[in-house]
């Protein structure tokens, strides 16, 4: 995008994006997240790394040692005008959500 404004004489200035973060294999509350899937749906989740840009890297610059996961109902076509989500699978993260935050322990 930078470059066709600057093919129009634009200047063009742009960020660093989000700083990168690695999800935790050992993490508590994904355990909890796995075996909360697992007792709603009755399969194991598909736990993924994914090559995008969250926001788990900024809370993780200013609160380094918080346990965090990232997940959600299905979208397609991210950031674009075609971007769409599958509305079955929001009725499932809900669901999924709510068990989650009802199984976490007061102190993890």
């Amino acid at each position: 995008v930078r470059s066709v404004f600057e093919l129009g004489g634009a200047e063009a200035q742009s960020n660093e994006g989000y700083p990168g973060w690695k999800p935790n294999p050992q993490s508590a509350i994904l355990k909890i997240a796995m075996e909360s899937y697992q007792r709603l749906f009755g399969t194991d989740a598909k736990v993924k790394a994914i090559h995008a840009g969250l926001e788990c890297g900024l809370f993780l610059d200013k609160y380094p040692s918080l346990d965090m996961l990232s997940f959600g109902p299905t979208i397609k076509e991210v950031h674009s005008p075609d971007e769409k989500i599958l509305i079955p699978t929001v009725e499932k993260f809900w669901k999924h959500l709510i068990d989650i935050l009802k199984n976490i322990p007061e102190k993890v």
